[in-house]
């Protein structure tokens, strides 16, 4: 399958190295308007790859199956757009779109046209959150009483993106995925704009029936933090992106009601539990050619991607209304 990556900018040289990397690809042609960015690419991939300036060509192209989007969030919606009415399918990084109407009209018109949009919620492709998915469906955990996501960093800082739009949205994909698609009740958030026209610190809450989140998402902390933990009834659960090893730790630890049914009597008595822990056994993959491996599976076996434009516009959803009530 030919596929045309448009952008080869901050994350452009990443995909384009994975598809690269996938013996069921060819990378045809890079696409980007900047000219340092075109003889970038022309250092790395010399004359295996065809380059352009004009998206045009590449929209004209019947060669071409298949586009990967890695340009700023604005441009999206108008490059998914034309390269869908040019009977292409479509890979592009996460934001899906600028707004749900255009998320919305997008979804529509790839179902028209019966092609498929793939959105890099890179995470959900990781091999440790996929162990994750595993304990949590077998019932290791319990049932799930909150998770909490810490994503901190210096830089990079965005103008195109708040850093919700930006890092929470990996945290959003990921509860969305272990959790099945299920809609928060409650969204609370706040933020504010340090360096930056567009908030670059954000801490949003989630209520649903059963759970709650809370999501901080920072461009201008000190330490770098990618952490996330869900306390469960029978057992809890760290993982740290951050470390070198036993980033995954499966703690055997718990709260356990002793006495009583309601937690406002008096006769009410819990007691906490600190037993083993271990290490589970995670594959070594890399997060970004999974994602591009399954828009490729998708596209041939004609199947939509778990990362397809509905979770994409539930994610959405949320940070639009997070925005809605920033401080509030």
């Amino acid at each position: 399958m030919n596929i045309a990556l448009v952008g080869f900018g901050y994350w452009g040289p990443n995909v384009a190295r994975n598809i690269n990397a996938n013996p069921n690809l060819k990378l045809h042609t890079i696409c980007d308007m900047i000219e340092s960015n075109i003889e970038k690419a022309k250092s790395i991939y010399i004359e295996t790859v065809n380059y352009d300036a004009n998206y045009e060509n590449i929209l004209n192209n019947v060669n071409i199956n298949a586009v990967a989007i890695a340009t700023n969030t604005g441009t999206h919606y108008k490059l998914i757009k034309a390269a869908l009415e040019n009977n292409k399918h479509v890979y592009v990084e996460k934001p899906f779109t600028s707004t749900i109407e255009e998320a919305l009209e997008l979804e529509a018109l790839a179902k028209e046209k019966n092609l498929i949009i793939h959105i890099d919620h890179i995470m959900i492709f990781h091999p440790a959150i996929k162990k994750i998915k595993e304990i949590i469906s077998n019932g290791e955990l319990g049932d799930i009483l909150y998770i909490d996501a810490t994503r901190t960093s210096l830089g990079q800082i965005r103008k195109d993106v708040s850093s919700m739009w930006d890092l929470a949205v990996h945290d959003l994909s990921i509860i969305d995925y272990l959790m099945d698609g299920v809609f928060p009740k409650q969204i609370k958030s706040f933020g504010e704009k340090i360096y930056n026209p567009k908030e670059s610190i954000t801490f949003l809450t989630l209520k649903y029936d059963n759970f709650f989140a809370q999501i901080e998402s920072n461009w201008i902390s000190p330490i770098k933090d990618r952490k996330l933990t869900i306390v469960g009834t029978k057992k809890m659960l760290v993982y740290d992106d951050v470390k070198l090893s036993e980033k995954l730790v499966v703690y055997n630890k718990n709260v356990e009601v002793l006495k009583g049914d309601d937690i406002y009597s008096d006769d009410y008595c819990v007691k906490t539990n600190e037993l083993d822990a271990y290490i589970p056994k995670i594959e070594v993959e890399d997060a970004l050619f999974n994602s591009i491996e399954h828009f490729r599976l998708s596209v041939v076996n004609k199947t939509e991607s778990f990362s397809n434009p509905a979770q994409a516009i539930r994610i959405q959803e949320i940070l639009t209304m997070a925005d809605n009530n920033m401080n509030k």
